[in-house]
């Protein structure tokens, strides 16, 4: 089947392919996007407990990503939803640290990672991606806040009970605390004002107050012209003299071929997936740093420190993702642990019952029942180093239904990141011992939501397979725009850095860039 012919192909919904395509409409370009999964519905049913992401549909394995880390092997699936997982993050929309561009050698290693950027490139864009997001927030109050050349749109709603007992506890330990930027609605006029729910962080916001992609740029790209074809899954890139020919894919549904063509392709299917279609297409073997291709996967040393209570810590139920801790951002005040940077801390929002018993054995489920209203948590997130042996190969043996090879990840933590890890560990243990806490209990995680670096831009083309405007090196019209670019991944969420550099990336496209 051969479809009409677009400006541009752009492959994935989330932050990387919303804001480029953001960025093309604009200029008055055509532009298809290709979308394997569907609209998430908004109603009643998304404050159930059964509507937390991984439990429903839209959380799939039928192109299992078998996985091996430092907790052995396993099996994992992934999101397939308009939007991406924005639909059911917890909003949360940080700018990168100014020295974030600027790595120092402790974090690199032997990586050879080197960004082409500096933040002042990404300014002007963080500051249009924070408007189009309605992103909430504080301006003055995080210690190692970069320079902004505009307010937050919005201001925060009011701090929950929980949130407030944190943030003295930190206070009274001399840290910092701050309230994160959220991108949530609070605004009286207009759309759904945020109502404090506990189903934010992990759900489908049931009013869409929640500034997810599917509620705040895709609808609005679609009415302007874009095209969204749902249910689309792209198998292969098709090149031909240094450039991308076609694009071929299957009906999810049927199963029926699909191809599509296009002056420019943009690739942003998420940090796995990405090198995974690149390998499966053999793309590597025209980018003069094709051997990087998958290599330096980044996923951030993530943890939820809980403190057991006496008694509820939020007895009403209320939204209480709102306080980030980065006094350790840059590296312990005291001295302790490694040199050069740590990370930070978030405080989340306790999981529903639902969820923790859909990923603990049953017996410990059952017996956790009781203790899960008594906790609350602080997320640690220490920036992991970029390292060649953490990567996404595809394993041609193993082909997915639709005939794509599948994807294998192999990641492991250097002694560094346990580090960092550990130092922001017992500052996050002090915090909630001071809040109250009578006892600790730390929850690893071991998805890759944060996955980042498997396609890196740098000035070197011999080390990164992308340029400093994510074009695919020794593919004209191919370009990567999820947060496989990251040559680094920071200490923060990378949504807000994807969707910034998107929009600049999809803004140089329509030049002619």
């Amino acid at each position: 089947m051969t479809a009409p012919t677009p400006d541009a192909i752009v492959i994935g919904s989330g932050f990387g392919g919303a804001g480029v395509a953001h960025s093309l409409v604009e200029a008055g370009r055509s532009v298809l996007m290709l979308e394997r999964g569907d609209w998430v519905h908004r109603g009643p049913e998304n404050w159930l407990p059964a509507s937390a992401g991984m439990l429903t549909e839209h959380y799939s394995r039928e192109s299992p990503v078998r996985v091996h880390t430092d907790w052995g092997t396993a099996e994992q699936g992934a999101y397939y939803l308009v939007g991406g997982p924005s639909v059911y993050y917890g909003g949360v929309s940080l700018r990168f640290r100014e020295g974030d561009f600027t790595p120092d050698s402790a974090m690199l290693g032997e990586s050879g990672a080197e960004w082409p950027l500096r933040y002042a490139d990404l300014e002007p864009w963080y500051t249009r991606a924070e408007v189009l997001l309605g992103i909430a927030g504080v301006a003055g109050e995080d210690p190692t806040e970069p320079p902004r050349s505009a307010p937050f749109p919005q201001a925060p709603g009011p701090l929950a009970r929980i949130s407030e007992r944190l943030a003295g506890a930190a206070r009274s330990l001399g840290l910092r605390p701050f309230r994160l930027p959220l991108a949530i609605n609070y605004d009286p006029s207009g759309r759904a004002r945020c109502v404090a729910c506990a189903t934010c962080d992990g759900f489908a916001c049931a009013i869409s107050a929640k500034n997810d992609l599917a509620t705040t740029i895709l609808p609005a790209l679609v009415a302007r012209g874009m095209m969204l074809r749902t249910g689309v899954v792209v198998t292969r890139l098709v090149e031909e003299a240094g450039r991308i020919t076609a694009v071929l894919g299957r009906d999810r549904a049927t199963g029926e071929p699909l191809r599509w063509q296009a002056e420019q392709v943009i690739l942003s299917a998420g940090a796995v997936a990405s090198p995974q279609l690149l390998l499966a297409s053999g793309l590597e073997r025209r980018n003069p740093a094709g051997h990087h291709v998958g290599r330096y996967l980044q996923r951030h040393r993530n943890a939820v420190v809980f403190g057991l209570f006496a008694s509820p810590p939020d007895p009403v139920g209320e939204f209480h993702k709102q306080i980030g801790i980065h006094d350790y951002y840059f590296g312990d005040p005291a001295g302790r642990g490694p040199a050069g940077k740590l990370g930070g801390l978030q405080q989340l929002v306790t999981p529903p019952l639902s969820l923790v018993r859909a990923n603990v054995p049953r017996a410990i489920g059952a017996i956790a029942g009781p203790l899960v209203g008594r906790l609350t948590g602080l997320l640690v997130i220490a920036e992991d180093q970029p390292q060649a042996a953490n990567r996404v190969t595809v394993d041609a043996g193993h082909p997915d239904r639709y005939g794509v090879p599948g994807a294998v990840i192999h990641h492991r933590y250097s002694a560094r990141d346990r580090a960092a890890d550990h130092v922001l560990r017992g500052v996050a243990r002090k915090i909630l011992r001071r809040a109250g806490a009578l006892a600790h209990y730390t929850h690893e995680i071991n998805t890759f939501s944060h996955a980042a670096g498997t396609v890196r831009m740098g000035p070197d083309p011999r080390t990164a397979p992308l340029d400093a405007h994510c074009r695919f090196r020794g593919v004209d019209n191919l370009a990567v725009v999820d947060a496989s670019f990251m040559p680094t991944s920071a200490a923060v969420n990378p949504s807000l850095t994807i969707f910034a550099n998107a929009l600049r990336v999809g803004a140089e496209l329509a030049r002619g860039g």
